[in-house]
C-alpha cells in the first residue's frame, strides 16, 4: 500500500512537471513607433512556442498601408517589421492582434508617438485590440510591468517552488524573512545587472543551474532533523538563498528578454516589475505559511510528514526540470 503511495505520488508529479511551466513567460512584443508624421514602424515579435507565430498577427487601420514585412528569427521568436504610412495618423483608432485566444499566451503592445508619451498596455484573448489615445497615461507601464512581475512569480514554477522550499525549510517568522529577503536582494542585483548589458550568461546553464537550487533545497529539507546537527542551509539560509538567487535573477532578466523592455521606460518597467515579483513572493510565503499553521494546530504530529511529501514532490519536479533542460 506504501509503495502504491509513492508511485501514484512521482506519477502525479512527473505529469505535473511535463505539463507545468518553468521559467516561462513568452507573452508577444508589438511595437509601433512613429518617425514621421504619417509614418510608423511595426515590430512584431512572436514567441514560437505558444502558437503566437503562426496564429496572431497584428491589427492596424485599414488607412495605413506599406511593404511586405521583413522576417527574421531571434532566438525562440519569429520577428516581422513593417514600414506603414497612415495618412490620418493613429490616434483614436485601435491597434491590437488578430487570432489571440486563450489557448495562446497574451501580448504587450507599446505604442510611441513623436513627442508624446509612450502608451504601454497588455493584449488578451479578452482585449486582443486597444485605442491609441492622444494623451497616454503615464502610469500604464508602471502597471503593465507590475502585473507581469506578479503574474511571472506565480506562474513561474521554478522560483515559485524555490520560494516554497525556504517557508518549509525554515521555522520562525524572522528567520523567513530575513532570508525572502536575501534572495529578493540577489535576484534585484542580476536582473538590474542583465537588463542594463552589465553582464550576462547563457541561458540554458542557468536554468539547469535554477533546477538544481531547488532539488538542492528539497534534499535539505528532506534531511533536516530537530535533533539533529545544523545544516548549511539552517545555519546560515540567508546566504544559500542570495548565492541562488543571483542565478534566479537570471531567469528573470531571461524573461524580460523575451518580450522586450520599453526603451525609454527602462527603469520604470524595471522598478515595477521587480516589486511584482516581490508581491508574488509574499503571496507565496503568506500561503504556505498559513498552511503550515494549519497543520501545527490541528495535526501537529503531521508536519514532518507534510514537508516531506512536499519535498519530495518538489524534488522530483525539479529533477525533471533538470534532467529536460540538460537535453534541450
Amino acid at each position: 500500500m506504501r509503495l502504491a503511495w509513492w508511485v501514484t505520488l512521482v506519477m502525479g508529479v512527473l505529469a505535473l512537471a511535463g505539463t507545468a511551466r518553468a521559467d516561462d513567460l513568452r507573452p508577444g512584443y508589438l511595437e509601433l513607433t512613429q518617425t514621421s508624421p504619417s509614418a510608423w514602424r511595426m515590430v512584431w515579435k512572436a514567441p514560437i512556442r505558444g502558437g503566437l507565430a503562426t496564429n496572431a498577427q497584428p491589427s492596424v487601420p485599414s488607412q495605413c498601408r506599406g511593404a511586405p514585412p521583413v522576417r527574421s528569427l531571434a532566438g525562440s521568436a519569429l520577428v516581422e517589421v513593417w514600414t506603414l504610412d497612415c495618412p490620418q495618423g493613429l490616434s483614436g483608432h485601435s491597434v491590437g492582434l488578430l487570432g489571440l485566444d486563450r489557448a495562446f499566451t497574451e501580448a504587450l503592445v507599446r505604442i510611441a508617438p513623436l513627442g508624446r508619451p509612450v502608451q504601454v498596455a497588455r493584449l488578451t484573448a479578452e482585449n486582443p485590440e486597444v485605442e491609441v489615445r492622444a494623451v497616454p497615461d503615464r502610469l500604464q507601464v508602471a502597471r503593465t510591468y507590475l502585473l507581469l512581475g506578479i503574474e511571472h512569480i506565480l506562474t513561474g514554477y521554478d522560483h515559485l517552488l524555490f520560494v516554497l522550499c525556504l517557508v518549509l525549510l525554515l521555522r520562525g517568522g524572522m528567520r523567513i524573512a530575513k532570508t525572502v529577503t536575501a534572495f529578493t536582494i540577489a535576484h534585484s542585483l542580476t536582473l538590474v545587472g542583465t537588463t542594463l548589458g552589465l553582464v550576462n550568461l547563457p541561458r540554458q546553464p542557468v536554468e539547469v543551474c535554477i533546477a538544481l537550487s531547488i532539488v538542492f533545497l528539497a534534499v535539505e529539507i528532506v534531511k533536516a532533523r530537530p535533533d539533529g546537527p545544523l545544516r548549511l542551509s539552517e545555519r546560515a539560509p540567508w546566504v544559500v538563498a542570495f548565492a541562488f538567487g543571483l542565478l534566479h535573477g537570471f531567469g528573470f532578466a531571461g524573461a524580460l528578454a523575451e518580450i522586450g523592455m520599453p526603451e525609454r521606460e527602462v527603469p520604470t518597467a524595471l522598478l515595477t516589475f521587480n516589486i511584482g515579483v516581490e508581491i508574488g513572493q509574499l503571496v507565496i510565503v503568506g500561503g504556505a505559511s498559513l498552511v503550515l499553521v494549519a497543520v501545527d494546530r490541528f495535526a501537529p504530529q503531521r508536519r514532518t510528514l507534510v514537508q516531506r511529501v512536499a519535498a519530495y514532490g518538489i524534488g522530483i519536479t525539479a529533477a525533471y526540470w533538470c534532467i529536460a533542460r540538460l537535453l534541450g
